[in-house]
Formats: C-alpha cells, structure tokens, sequence
C-alpha cells in the first residue's frame, strides 16, 4: 500500500519496518558492497568537483587514485551516474576508521565543516530508495541483508525507518514533507486502536 503526499508515494513498509543503523555491526558495509556506485545526481556531480579539493584530505590513498583516474563518477550499466569505485568494489569516497568501520570522506569533510557538500541523498536516505512508478516518484525501502542488524536495533528501539531518516527527509523534501509522513503514522496508529 501506498500514501500520496505532494504527488509523491510513500511506501507503508517506512512506517512498519524499524531501522536504526549499527555500525558496529555492519561496519559501513553498504559502502563497500553492492553491484555499482551510489546513485548521484548531476548537481550532486558539480558540487563534489567544486569541492573536491576540500574532500581531498579526508580520503584514502586508494580513493585519491580512483578519482584521479576516473573522477568522481561513472555511469552504471543503467547509464545513470553513480560514485566511482576503488577497483570495482568499494566507494571511491569510503575511508575506513581505527575501528575498522567504514566512513564517508564527503560526510566527514561536511561535518568537520571543511566543505559545503555533504554526502550523497542517495547515501543519506538509505535504505530509502527513490524509484519511479508510472510518473510518480515512490519512496521504498530498500531491504538488504547487509542491514538485517539495523533492522533488528530498529525494532528493539521500535524506530519507523522514516523516523529514523528525519534529518535526510527534511533535507531533500523539506520539513512540511516529514511533518505530512508524521500525521499519516498518526492515522495508521489511530486506525490500528
């Protein structure tokens, strides 16, 4: 089932699924697994080359040499940009911490306030994915079995997915958008009692 908000669908598994992150489990794993890049769009291109040189310093040599061969995408075999990867495997802009946790060098350069541009929204609304229906565009989740342990914390903290992507919803759809998917959790909650 779906919700229409500002002619857009809103999966019901983002308010059914729970979700919170665990990197201590998964250790950044969506970062360095999957079959391509993560999907970027053109503006999210320009900003990464305009920045580029602030990113820099924050990622591994391995990065450093993928992007200089390469730049900072590629198109997948959808012919749709995505991040270039280190010898087809891991993320060009993933580093990987004294934990051994993997991290993204766009975020931490944004959080340390060394560039403007922050990670990816395809990066930063996972396991929300952006998929096309007819023409409309719908927010599903994305199951992977990579995030079977942010799955099981989700549920034992009993977090939606939304929830717990309230900073990402605000930032690509705005704050009346997140409010909107807030109410429609109300009703389902009201329909349920």
């Amino acid at each position: 089932m779906y919700f229409d908000v500002d002619n857009m669908l809103i999966e019901q598994e983002l308010f059914e699924k729970k979700f919170v992150c665990n990197l201590t489990s998964c250790k950044g794993a969506c970062c360095v697994q999957g079959d391509a890049g993560a999907p970027i769009t053109y503006a999210e291109i320009d900003d990464l080359e305009n920045n580029l040189s602030n990113i820099i310093p924050y990622l591994s040599p391995e990065g450093k040499n993928a992007i200089e061969k390469s730049g900072v995408f590629y198109m997948d075999v959808e012919n749709e940009p995505v991040t270039t990867l280190i010898e087809g495997k891991a993320c060009a802009f993933s580093t990987v911490d004294d934990n051994g946790i993997v991290k993204c060098a766009i975020e931490t350069a944004y959080l340390d306030k060394k560039s403007s541009v922050n990670k990816p929204i395809s990066c930063h609304l996972y396991p929300i994915r952006i998929k096309k229906l007819h023409e409309k565009r719908v927010l599903v989740f994305d199951e992977w079995e990579i995030c079977n342990p942010a799955c099981e914390l989700g549920e034992n903290l009993k977090i939606p997915v939304y929830k717990f992507l309230k900073e990402p919803l605000k930032r690509v759809f705005g704050e009346e958008f997140y409010n909107d998917m807030c109410l429609i959790e109300k009703d389902m909650d009201s329909i349920k009692n």
